[in-house]
C-alpha cells in the first residue's frame, strides 16, 4: 500500500467538552457520535500537553543458544492515560480526582473537599476528539481508576491543574479501552 498523507492526522479536543467521566457502572459509549448520557460529567479544559496513552507491553525474551531470540513472553500490559485538569473549580473535576463522596457543595454556595487515604474511585472515562477533515475518534476506559496525582503548584504564573493517570483495566470482554473513528 502506498503512503498517505491524507491519513495522517492531530487530535484535537472537541469544542463541546473532550474529556468526560462518568461513575462505575455508566454504560459506555460503543461509538464516535452518539451523544453521551447525562451520566457523564464534563471535566472542562485540560492543559495544552493533551492526552497521553502508555500501552507497551512488558516483555521477557527467551533466547536460544547462540543469542537469537526464540520466544518473546509477554508479561503484563499496563494501559494508563495521562493528563493535566486545569479547571481546579470545576467540581466535577474534584469529584474525579478526590472521589465523588468527599466533594460537596457548589462554587457559589462553598466547596467542600474532604481529602483522605480512601482507595480511589473507578468510573467510567471518555475522550472525544476531532482528527484531520473533521474525522471523529472517541476512546471510552470502561473501568479507569486515578492511579497517580502529580504535585499541585499553586503558583501566579500558571493554572492551578490536576496531573493524573488513569489506569484501564480489563472489561468483560478483557479489553482495557476501545476506540471509535468515523469520518464526519
Amino acid at each position: 500500500m502506498a503512503n498517505n498523507a491524507g491519513n495522517v492526522s492531530a487530535g484535537k479536543p472537541k469544542i463541546s467538552g473532550a474529556v468526560f467521566r462518568a461513575v462505575k457502572g455508566t454504560a459506555a459509549p460503543t461509538d464516535a457520535t452518539s451523544a453521551l448520557p447525562e451520566a457523564f460529567k464534563a471535566l472542562g479544559y485540560c492543559s495544552e500537553d493533551g492526552l497521553v496513552n502508555s500501552n507497551s507491553p512488558s516483555v521477557t525474551n527467551i533466547k536460544a543458544w547462540g543469542g537469537n531470540v526464540v520466544l518473546p513472553i509477554q508479561e503484563d500490559r499496563e494501559d494508563t492515560f495521562q493528563l493535566t485538569l486545569i479547571e481546579s473549580l470545576n467540581v466535577e473535576v474534584l469529584k474525579a480526582v478526590y472521589g465523588s463522596e468527599k466533594v460537596s457543595g457548589t462554587l457559589t454556595s462553598g466547596i467542600t473537599v474532604d481529602v483522605g487515604t480512601d482507595q480511589p474511585e473507578e468510573g467510567v472515562w471518555v475522550v472525544d476528539m476531532i482528527m484531520r477533515d473533521g474525522a471523529l475518534k472517541r476512546i471510552v476506559v470502561p473501568h479507569g481508576t486515578i492511579t497517580e496525582l502529580e504535585d499541585i503548584s499553586y503558583t501566579d504564573t500558571d493554572a492551578v491543574g490536576y496531573g493524573i493517570t488513569i489506569t484501564a483495566t480489563p472489561d468483560d470482554g478483557g479489553d482495557t479501552h476501545h476506540e471509535y473513528i468515523i469520518k464526519a
